[in-house]
């Protein structure tokens, strides 16, 4: 539970998520990394091109600066604390109400991850120079999706991988911690 719990302490070193897109005119794909309090380039200028290419259809800037920049890394930081504590007490069930808890928070910012997407790829400027009506250029919450000429591919990254491995190294010590209780009897 201890391992676990401090295994989100990575994505304040790694990237949570790695946004790419794939077109003919750029030959290797263009992208970004959006971390627990930034977004970055996935290679130089990335996200200089990005912008100039969006701004064509009206889409806005990628952000500099978020709402949840100043959470998330609250959010993270306490999660990892109160795991620890759970594991020093050593009582299951606050190993699995970790786990749910963890759940219920990475639901919701999944949902807000969502949210802005489709703010980003939907509300576009009227006065955009090129106008395709009923398009929308909402990059894929998970996966790939075909978006005109570009290929969009949106997938956790380093950062998530770990969160998911110490979210379910909880649920391992949940069931592990189950079976000792057991064997004691």
């Amino acid at each position: 539970m201890i391992t676990g719990s401090i295994m989100l302490l990575a994505l304040f070193i790694f990237p949570m998520w790695l946004i790419t897109l794939e077109a003919p005119q750029y030959p290797e794909p263009i992208g970004m990394e959006i971390w627990i309090n930034k977004i970055t380039d996935h290679n130089p200028h990335d996200i200089k091109n990005i912008n100039l290419m969006n701004h064509y259809v009206g889409m806005k800037s990628i952000p500099t600066h978020m709402k949840e920049f100043d959470v998330f890394p609250w959010v993270i930081g306490g999660m990892s604390f109160l795991g620890v504590v759970f594991g020093i007490i050593g009582n299951r069930k606050l190993f699995i109400a970790w786990f749910v808890l963890m759940a219920i928070l990475g639901a919701i910012g999944m949902y807000d991850f969502y949210l802005w997407e489709y703010e980003y790829g939907h509300n576009l400027d009227p006065k955009a120079a090129i106008k395709i009506p009923g398009q929308g250029y909402q990059p894929p919450l998970i996966g790939s999706k075909q978006i005109l000429n570009f290929k969009a591919n949106s997938w956790p990254h380093i950062g998530a991988y770990f969160l998911f491995v110490g979210m379910f190294m909880s649920l391992a010590a949940y069931f592990v911690a189950g079976k000792e209780k057991e064997e004691q009897k």
